[in-house]
């Protein structure tokens, strides 16, 4: 993997895991457009996904460390209801990752025919919430768990994991503020305990042979670009505009179809 590709790549990755469009979906993509080897684009994952979460840490740190401060004053308050609502949310994923681990990663072949399908799914989920009148609710321990569900189908290379979190909130009538926080406050751990397991279980000279300056260089351009990201959907969920979303994952998913065919 070259420099360029790296940076491609990991721009490619910090933009599409915070914008509805499926960060898995596009990396399977940019690896069949650049020829990037799939192996070697697994260690390369790892490094850009641990930089979307240190931009996830950035610009949540005040929430992060009031929910963390309130942990250890053990009442049961608001904001211990919420990291429990967390915690709560994480538990579909968690199964998922933990026994269905290898069948996921099965789909991670460049299958461009299943990628567009599954990004036409993700469209149709953001076209729901622009028909769908906003409500003011709070995320209850029924709404996390539904939200945690949608999260766990997220692993599906095309479907995005905030597309698919923050609709489901937005439908269940969650107001959009708090829908697009607890999306993504609820993927820090998961996607921190899957970088862990991923480096525990792989072989790390894939790593070794893609080169340190490609690493470097992609986990910058995720990190930057996730930075951006974040907080660029922020104003757009509350400002309601999802619907540009839904043109662009039609366009790229039946383009997608058309590739693999």
């Amino acid at each position: 993997m070259s420099w360029f590709e790296a940076l491609i790549l990991g721009i490619i990755q910090g933009l599409t895991e915070f914008l509805p469009i499926s960060s898995s979906g596009h990396l399977e993509i940019g690896k069949v457009l650049l020829d990037s080897g799939v192996e070697k684009s697994m260690t390369f994952t790892v490094v850009v996904h641990g930089a979307t979460v240190l931009s996830i840490l950035f610009v949540f740190w005040k929430d992060i460390y009031k929910l963390i401060k309130e942990v250890f004053s053990f009442r049961w308050n608001s904001s211990n209801q919420y990291t429990a609502k967390l915690l709560l949310s994480m538990l579909p994923v968690l199964v998922v990752g933990l026994f269905f681990k290898e069948d996921v990663e099965s789909l991670f072949t460049g299958n461009l025919v299943l990628v567009g399908s599954m990004l036409l799914v993700t469209a149709l989920l953001l076209a729901f919430t622009y028909f769908f009148k906003a409500k003011e609710r709070k995320v209850n321990f029924f709404h996390s768990v539904i939200i945690g569900i949608s999260q766990a189908f997220a692993v599906l290379p095309g479907i995005s994991r905030s597309g698919a979190t923050i609709s489901t909130a937005l439908l269940l009538g969650v107001r959009r503020e708090e829908a697009t926080r607890f999306s993504f406050l609820m993927v820090i751990i998961p996607i921190i305990g899957a970088n862990f397991k991923d480096l525990a279980d792989k072989d790390l000279s894939a790593g070794v042979e893609i080169g340190i300056l490609p690493l470097a260089i992609g986990f910058l351009a995720a990190f930057l670009s996730g930075l951006l990201a974040c907080k660029w959907m922020i104003k757009i969920v509350n400002r309601g505009n999802l619907i540009y979303f839904v043109f662009y994952c039609l366009i790229i998913g039946l383009l997608a179809i058309f590739l693999g065919h």
